[in-house]
C-alpha cells in the first residue's frame, strides 16, 4: 500500500504531498490531541464513484471535535466539498480518505486553548484492512488481555486519536501471537469491539451486536443492523459474554476500513461448520451491492464524486 498521492489537502489549501509537513513540537504528537475520520469511496459499476456515507462520517468527524473541545475550524460545507476535491484532484476512481484534525505548535503542556487546530484531508488506495482472503474465507481473532476504555475514562463516541493506542496494544499483542484481529471486552467482562471494528454474532436467523455503550457507534455497523432488519433478520443490540461469542454460528466485524469481514475462528475456536456462513454471507454480499451502487434502495447512503 502506497500513501502516496498527488496532493494533500490542508487548512483550506491543497500542497504537495511532500509538502504536508508539520513541526516536531505539534501538540498532538506529544499528547494525542487530535481526531479524525475513515471514509471510503467506491467506483460504482455505472463508471461513476460515489463516497459511501459521507454526510455521516462528517457529521461524526465534527462530533468528535465538540466532545475533544476544540471544534473545528472550517463548515460542514467546506469539508465535505474538500473531500470531494482531494478524490479528484488525485485523480482516484476508488480510496480510502482520511481527515485529521489536531492541535498544532504553540503551548506546549496539557493545557493548550489557544494552539491552533489544523485540519488535514488525505486519500490514497487501500484495498481491504484485514486483507482480500480474509474477506472471503474469514479470519482468525483472539480475545485481547487488554480491556477497551470505559465511558469516564476516555470519551468512546469519538475517534480521538489518543484513544487507539489501546487499539495499537490489543493488535499487536494479538497478530504476535499469530491471529488477525483483536476482540476487546468492556471494563465489565462483556464484548465491546474490535481494535478498529464492531462485531456482530450469529445464531441461526439472529442477528445480535454490542449496543452503544462503550463503543464507537460505527457508520457501517448502522448500515448493517439496517440491511439485516430490511432483509428480515431478528437484530438485537444487547451485550453477550465471549462464552456466547464461542458457540456463535458465524460471526463477522463491520468496520469503514474492514467493510464486513467474516470471523472463522475465536480463541482456537472454529465458529460454525462453514465461513462464510450463510447470513454473513448475504449480508455481506447485500453490502458490497449497495457500495458499489447496484441496490438503489439504498442510493442515499452515496454522494457522487
Amino acid at each position: 500500500m502506497s500513501l502516496k498521492t498527488k496532493n494533500i489537502w490542508l487548512d483550506g489549501e491543497m500542497v504537495p504531498w511532500e509538502q504536508a509537513k508539520v513541526h516536531v513540537l505539534t501538540h498532538a504528537l506529544h499528547y494525542g490531541t487530535g481526531y479524525f475520520e475513515g471514509i471510503r469511496c467506491y467506483a460504482l459499476e455505472d463508471g461513476r464513484s460515489a463516497v459511501f456515507r459521507l454526510d455521516e462520517h462528517i457529521r461524526r468527524f465534527f462530533d468528535s471535535g465538540l466532545i475533544l473541545g476544540f471544534p473545528l475550524p472550517f463548515t460542514v460545507d467546506q469539508i465535505k466539498q474538500a473531500v470531494l476535491d482531494i478524490i479528484r484532484v488525485n485523480g482516484l476512481k476508488e480510496c480510502y480518505i482520511r481527515p485529521l484534525a489536531f492541535l498544532g505548535l504553540g503551548e506546549m503542556g496539557l493545557y493548550a486553548p489557544d494552539n491552533p487546530v489544523h485540519v488535514t484531508i488525505a486519500a490514497w488506495s487501500w484495498g481491504a484492512y484485514l486483507g482480500e482472503e480474509g474477506i472471503k474465507n474469514g479470519i482468525r481473532a483472539k480475545i485481547s488481555s487488554y480491556t477497551r476504555h470505559h465511558v469516564n475514562v476516555m470519551m468512546t463516541k469519538s475517534k480521538v486519536s489518543g484513544n487507539y493506542v489501546n487499539s495499537v496494544l490489543a493488535k499487536a499483542e494479538v497478530k504476535n501471537a499469530g491471529y488477525d484481529e483483536a476482540v476487546m471486552l468492556d471494563t465489565e467482562g462483556y464484548i465491546a469491539e474490535a481494535s478498529g471494528e464492531n462485531i456482530f454474532m450469529v445464531r441461526g436467523r439472529g442477528v445480535k451486536t454490542t449496543p452503544l455503550t462503550s463503543i464507537l457507534p460505527g457508520i457501517t455497523r448502522e448500515c448493517i443492523v439496517t440491511l439485516a432488519r430490511d432483509k428480515g433478520y431478528q437484530v438485537v443490540e444487547e451485550r453477550f459474554t465471549r462464552d456466547e461469542l464461542y458457540t456463535a454460528d458465524e460471526a463477522f466485524f463491520t468496520g469503514t476500513a474492514a467493510e464486513v469481514t467474516p470471523i472463522r475462528e475465536v480463541d482456537n475456536r472454529k465458529l460454525g461448520h462453514v465461513c462464510p456462513g450463510p447470513v454473513t454471507s448475504d449480508l455481506q454480499q447485500t453490502f458490497f451491492s449497495v457500495i458499489k451502487g447496484k441496490d438503489r434502495q439504498y442510493a442515499r447512503w452515496l454522494t457522487y464524486v
